[in-house]
């Protein structure tokens, strides 16, 4: 994190870059700008006396919220993070956010935006709620799973506000994205690069193989992609290429040094190779996994700049390659700007077979926005891609006033522009979910979908399946005809749909028995929008079977070898509640259920040595109720309500037992 200074002029031009990126501009022409839009920022507070956001108050631009670290003291930031947040949304000055005429509430819940309570965020959701907000942004989070904190973010989207949420830091590992991110209810939100030059991205090529590299930064764009014969050059020193002819040639080198206590910084190995005439540098990891280093910072020389372009691959990649070059290895390496690619720092998903996460992707990279102390500050993170989704949210609102949360996740998301890699593939869904944010075709959508995206759960046994999407009509008009297409990483897939009364049953078929998950999407067209519905497909070796006797649910499996024993998770679509047995081929048990409405079941089966799975998405329509329902009259899951209920008997015995 870098902090800048501009002139006016420049400010204007700069900090509203990646605003114009996202499409703001025809919106605002339409007089949309979050006009009547209450947003709740918990994060680390907002300076009220930023001259763009200025005044704390109901005449202020930040018109209330509390201070949960400092109680009762306003909710000032002294850190910047939150600041940087209420600037992207709603700014109101030299710079303009997203949505300038919104409504803003600070709830304070860390000085240092690194120490977050999950008790604050749960106690500020609950504040939020009863201020009656419109829309949630927390940009703050834990990397692990947080039940509590997940059900509060539940019960606020289930009283009609919207959540929008930063997924995380984490990436680029999978899995990575914590609570209350990987909420089903949620509008989660990971980073995209920035409309600016320092945008870029980098591939290496040897033959027919593709690398992932990084461009360092501050390195420069070649202009045409350079070719070479591959050249390893230890660790970049001048000894190390003594005695080397690397005249035009890509060198390889590792990172860091084998000296103990030598650091060999690289601005350092880039100068070295271009003093000798290296059209091109590859700096492989020194630890597992890819790094993203810097060209010019502290420790560069004064006056340097960089005069050939360097990149850097992971460790294996790099150990692999140096084994190659006997065998006079020639690569191709390319440097070049693309603003929509995602950030490698973006948590990712999965988080569930049953639903995507993230939701969409935001410029979250080199992104200008207002610090504390009435400046203004270049930085990067999930946590600043969220708030440029908060901001259209607000938008939506202002012109649909009426939409509940699923659908205003449905518009946000379904309007996206696809985001690729560097070699022009679309990112999968788990790492960029549907794609870029884009507010011009989100307030221009005329269709609401529902679900916004689909997963199949296709096995040896059931080779196809087929869901369906409602579509409404956000003006009440007539839905036109329309263009459907199904895009996907595994063209084996078949794919069918048929269209009546608002409504599209699309069918996805595997009839080559492709074990694995596959992404595509369902692309809509109403001839005025695009519409992206992402897809997942499982396809499995075994099949969940299901028999429904009224309340009760008796599970077998069905699988094309030997198993011993399978955990059946059943979870209601959505919640946090979830109830497991245990079956083997010999004997099966039953679950109860109290609700109609989607469930999802996972089976965990155990084969010799191996843990294989399969899924299943039920639709209960029918449940009668002729006992209470525990969960329903005290809204605790039936886990929690058992403990409760042990811990009471325990008591009353303990209590029982002093008095004889």
């Amino acid at each position: 994190m870098c902090f800048i200074s501009y002139s006016n002029e420049e400010k204007q031009n700069i900090l509203s870059r990646s605003i114009q990126l996202v499409g703001t501009q025809v919106p605002r022409q339409h007089g949309l700008s979050g006009q009547g839009i209450k947003i709740g920022i918990i994060d680390t507070g907002i300076d009220f006396d930023h001259p763009d956001l200025h005044g704390y108050g109901p005449s202020g631009r930040i018109t209330g919220g509390y201070d949960y670290v400092n109680m009762n003291e306003k909710p000032m930031d002294v850190n910047g993070h939150g600041t940087e947040i209420a600037g992207i949304i709603g700014a109101n000055g030299n710079f303009s956010g997203i949505a300038p005429k919104s409504q803003l509430f600070s709830y304070k819940v860390s000085s240092t935006g690194e120490a977050v309570s999950s008790e604050y965020i749960i106690q500020a959701i609950s504040r939020a709620i009863k201020d009656k907000m419109n829309v949630i942004n927390i940009s703050l989070g834990v990397n692990r799973t947080n039940d509590e904190l997940e059900s509060a973010v539940d019960n606020a989207v289930k009283k009609g506000i919207v959540v929008v949420v930063a997924a995380g830091n984490n990436g680029p590992d999978e899995k990575s994205i914590g609570s209350p991110g990987r909420d089903f209810n949620v509008i989660t939100v990971g980073a995209s690069y920035n409309n600016i030059t320092s945008s870029l991205a980098s591939t290496l090529e040897i033959g027919n193989k593709q690398y992932s590299a990084a461009p360092m930064l501050g390195t420069n764009v070649s202009e045409n992609p350079i070719e070479g014969k591959i050249i390893y050059g230890g660790y970049g020193r001048v000894k190390d290429l003594q005695g080397i002819n690397v005249k035009n040639s890509i060198l390889l080198e590792q990172r860091g040094s084998n000296t103990t206590g030598e650091k060999v910084f690289f601005s350092e190995k880039e100068k070295n190779a271009a003093d000798r005439g290296a059209k091109g540098l590859i700096i492989y990891n020194n630890q597992s996994g890819i790094f993203f280093g810097e060209l010019i910072g502290p420790n560069s020389t004064k006056d340097y700049h960089p005069r050939i372009p360097v990149i850097s691959i992971s460790r294996e990649d790099g150990i692999g390659l140096k084994a190659m070059l006997k065998n006079n290895t020639v690569g191709r390496l390319n440097i070049f700007y693309h603003p929509d690619f995602v950030a490698p720092f973006s948590s990712r998903g999965p988080v569930s077979p049953f639903y995507i996460k993230p939701d969409l992707v935001a410029p979250g990279v080199y992104v200008n926005t207002t610090t504390i102390g009435g400046g203004y500050n270049l930085t990067s993170g999930t946590s600043i891609a969220a708030p440029h989704v908060t901001g259209a949210v607000a938008i939506l609102l202002q012109k649909y006033p009426s939409l509940d949360p699923s659908s205003i996740a449905s518009i946000i998301t379904t309007t996206t522009d696809p985001v690729t890699d560097a070699y022009g593939e679309t990112f999968p869904i788990n790492v960029a979910g549907s794609g870029r944010l884009n507010i011009t075709r989100a307030t221009s959508a005329g269709l609401i979908i529902s679900p916004h995206s689909l997963v199949f759960n296709l096995s040896y046994e059931n080779s196809n399946e087929t869901r369906t999407l409602h579509l409404h009509s956000i003006n009440n008009t007539v839905i036109p005809k329309l263009k459907v297409q199904f895009l996907s990483n595994e063209p084996r897939l078949v794919f069918n749909y048929t269209a009546s009364n608002n409504t599209l049953n699309v069918q996805i078929t595997d009839n080559a028995r492709n074990l694995g998950d596959y992404d595509g999407f369902i692309i809509i067209d109403d001839s005025k929008t695009l519409y992206r519905i992402p897809v997942i497909v499982h396809v499995t070796k075994g099949t969940i079977k299901e028999n429904q006797n009224d309340a009760q649910l008796n599970f077998t499996i069905d699988y094309p070898g030997k198993w011993s024993y399978a955990k059946i998770s059943l979870m209601k679509a959505g919640s946090q509640d979830m109830k497991t047995i245990g079956i083997t081929p010999q004997n099966t048990k039953t679950i109860t259920i109290h609700n109609t409405g989607e469930y999802w079941v996972q089976a965990d089966i155990k084969v010799g040595n191996e843990t294989d799975h399969a899924y299943e998405i039920l639709t209960i329509n029918h449940v009668t109720k002729g006992y209470p329902d525990i969960e329903d009259i005290l809204h605790i899951p039936i886990k929690q309500t058992a403990i409760i209920f042990s811990i009471i008997i325990i008591a009353v015995i303990a209590v029982l037992v002093k008095r004889r």
